[in-house]
């Protein structure tokens, strides 16, 4: 029997890579229905995994009987010590350069700008990095699973590649030689911090 997993974003980019890493199981993750209608949940938790839980507990509370799948994900940036961590999406807007981190507007670009420019401002800054995600998973309120996958990289000095969302044109991968704005989704899915976290919460459920 497939398993079904409902997705607590809205957030286009994410659904795309987790159903990248459920295409190689009898995995189907949808959004979680109504998820519009409900109030979002304030994430005031000071780590990815106490971000990603409070949503997963918030979410299936409203989703009976439905398994709710939630997770918290950033940039680390060794340089910036560990910024901007569990405010990646919120980065900008932290900093009063846009009203709010809203998908369907151009946070990416200044979330962006402002990394390059906190890293300029550090003499000889180091330029290590990492991808971090952490996933919660969740029924009727009751935490079921987390699990967790990262992927190291380098900092850009300029965006490289058109793919992908948020900081890819910025995280560069050595062994590939390209960033991860510039590889295809089957590369990002076995590389993706998205798509190893997911893999480790599968085996979690023995899928």
């Amino acid at each position: 029997m497939a398993l079904h997993l409902f997705a607590a974003t809205t957030s286009q980019g994410k659904l795309r890579d987790f159903r990248a890493a459920a295409n190689t199981h009898d995995v189907t993750i949808d959004p979680l229905p109504g998820l519009g209608a409900i109030e979002a949940p304030e994430e005031d938790g000071a780590t990815f995994a106490a971000n990603a839980t409070l949503k997963a507990l918030y979410y299936s509370s409203h989703a009976p009987g439905l398994l709710v799948l939630a997770d918290d994900s950033g940039l680390e940036v060794d340089a910036l010590d560990g910024a901007p961590g569990v405010r990646s999406a919120r980065f900008a807007a932290d900093a009063g350069m846009v009203d709010s981190p809203d998908a369907n507007d151009n946070s990416d670009v200044w979330n962006n700008l402002l990394l390059l420019q906190r890293i300029a401002a550090i003499p000889s800054a180091p330029r290590e990095a990492r991808y971090r995600c952490v996933l919660a998973l969740a029924r009727d309120g009751v935490l079921l699973h987390t699990a967790e996958g990262s992927v190291e990289g380098l900092i850009q000095q300029a965006p490289r590649g058109t793919g992908g969302f948020g900081y890819d044109p910025l995280f560069y991968l050595p062994q590939l030689d390209r960033t991860m704005a510039e590889i295809d989704i089957e590369t990002k899915l076995r590389l993706s911090h998205r798509g190893r976290a997911l893999e480790a919460l599968l085996r979690l459920l023995h899928v």
